[in-house]
């Protein structure tokens, strides 16, 4: 059996080719299929999977975490990215 590392990594609004990935609002997007409705009828994102910015470029974090709650979501988070061709780095989430 084949052991696998997982990690916590930032995806990229950048393609391989450098060109920025379309529509703007992607990340946003992209979260809000992780988040969950509260108990006050509002809407709030995982904070596993959370859309921010890095190096002046919309970015995806996910945090490792998601795998142990569900790797079926962290499979699709690291399969968006290379389905669209998109940068990915490693990140270390600081210590809560």
């Amino acid at each position: 059996m084949v052991a696998h590392s997982h990690s916590s990594f930032i995806i990229l609004g950048v393609c391989s080719g450098g060109a920025r990935f379309r529509p703007s609002d992607w990340a946003e997007r992209l979260c809000g299929v992780m988040s969950a409705f509260g108990g006050e009828g509002r809407i709030g994102y995982s904070p596993y999977a959370q859309p921010g910015n890095s190096d002046g470029e919309k970015c995806v974090y996910v945090d490792v975490r998601i795998h142990d709650i569900e790797p079926k979501a962290y499979h699709f988070l690291e399969n968006f990215a290379k389905d669209n061709d998109l940068k990915t780095i490693p990140w270390k989430p600081d210590a809560a």
